[in-house]
């Protein structure tokens, strides 16, 4: 199981981020956990195929987390896709997809399946596959919304081979019903049990989506035990009071599910436009929760790195990896690849005897003159240095930031 985050920003795109979307590779399908603008785009960055998505999953209808659905759609029209797909989400996500696509006069060649949630529910099963379910409980915003938890059902224990060729099972028709936890009569009336030769089930990986919420208990029960919580810190403590007029989760709300779901790795997201910096976001949530990371877009999470590592590989420049490696070989040159400048020393020639200089009146006046066309000349070497460097050198382009004059911040 890998999550790649796709968008992590609250509410409005900066420079650096964009619009609410999560996907989960599984096996080579495609889960997408919201559809904020430029879903599509960050995926075809982010290595995945759009042709691979099998379920999308919307939280709820804040314009930012639904609003690259339908251009997604459009693609896959464009695309000649065949094999549906499902739509899970608030009640009157069909009525929004039916209009805009009778509206753009878009005939569909793949049917569309949809579980839509009716806003009094308490929990349910949204998807139950043969060997995963989707579960789905109400969260505490301002408007509906749900959070969702994907797991992996539990997976057959390993079957010990040789005990159980040493008992005579030999055909891959009876491994294959012992793994599945079927007793198996041998030829000679031989009864082989299961429980002998398979081992104990091993749980299967777990991933909670948690985003637009207060602290609730269902985001604790969505995440209990998970192997990675995914989960919104738009605000720092000191934004509490805005945190809960908004509906929204500070970094020290998420630490506070993480700790008590006891799940293996938080991974906070969907930050405030006002925090060019995360990482103050993510001070607070290690304050309480140490396993923390901070959801990079376009940067994979494995739940099994030995075997997962290398599947999804971004199509795109990624800053902070790019620039780690940059400062790495800036810190590994030797210092003698520099050329060094020094100032020659003053040498004085004339000395009496005893060890002490002559100096005359002439000679005084000619150190004068010689210190004035030194420093002189010093001066106007420097200047011409510097011209130098500067024709040489261009100005190095500033770090595009997200904050611009254009947008009030304070609603975020």
């Amino acid at each position: 199981m890998i999550i790649v985050p796709l968008g992590v920003a609250s509410a409005t795109p900066t420079a650096t981020r964009h619009l609410s979307s999560v996907a989960l590779w599984r096996e080579g399908s495609i889960y997408l956990f919201d559809c904020g603008e430029n879903t599509q785009m960050r995926m075809l960055q982010a290595g995945l195929k759009r042709s691979k998505i099998d379920y999308i999953f919307i939280s709820h209808f804040d314009v930012d987390h639904y609003s690259g659905l339908i251009g997604l759609l459009s693609t896959l029209q464009l695309q000649r896709r065949e094999v549906p797909i499902t739509l899970v989400g608030p009640e009157g996500l069909s009525e929004y997809v039916e209009f805009n696509m009778k509206f753009a006069e878009i005939d569909l060649n793949y049917e569309i399946h949809y579980k839509e949630i009716n806003t009094d529910f308490k929990e349910e099963k949204v998807v139950d596959e043969e060997d995963f379910y989707v579960e789905a409980r109400p969260l505490k915003h301002t408007t509906f919304c749900i959070g969702y938890r994907f797991q992996e059902k539990d997976k057959p224990g390993k079957v010990d081979a040789e005990k159980a060729e040493s008992m005579g099972v030999t055909e891959d028709a009876q491994y294959k019903a012992l793994k599945a936890g079927e007793d198996i009569t041998l030829e000679d009336g031989t009864v082989v049990e299961s429980s002998d030769i398979v081992g104990h089930p091993r749980p299967g990986d777990s991933f909670a989506y948690v985003t637009d919420t207060r602290y609730c208990p269902n985001a604790v029960k969505l995440a209990m035990n998970t192997n990675i919580l995914y989960h919104e810190a738009t605000f720092s403590e000191g934004l509490e009071d805005k945190a809960a007029e908004t509906g929204h989760s500070t970094a020290a709300d998420a630490a506070r599910v993480a700790t008590e779901s006891q799940t293996k790795l938080l991974v906070i997201s969907h930050f405030s436009a006002r925090y060019t910096n995360p990482f103050v976001l993510l001070r607070e949530a290690r304050k309480d929760f140490f396993p923390t990371w901070l959801a990079t877009e376009l940067r994979p999470i494995y739940t099994d790195p030995a075997h997962e590592k290398g599947i999804v590989q971004a199509k795109v420049y990624l800053k902070e990896i790019d620039d780690d490696k940059n400062k790495k070989s800036s810190r590994g040159k030797r210092s003698g690849d520099k050329q060094k400048r020094f100032r020659k020393r003053k040498s004085y020639k004339s000395r009496d005897s005893g060890g002490e200089r002559k100096r005359t009146r002439r000679s005084n006046e000619d150190d004068k003159y010689n210190r004035r066309s030194r420093d002189t000349g010093s001066r106007r070497d420097s200047e011409k240095r510097k011209d130098r460097d500067n024709d040489n050198n261009e100005k190095k382009p500033k770090h595009i930031t997200p904050r611009t004059p254009f947008d009030d911040f304070n609603r975020f």
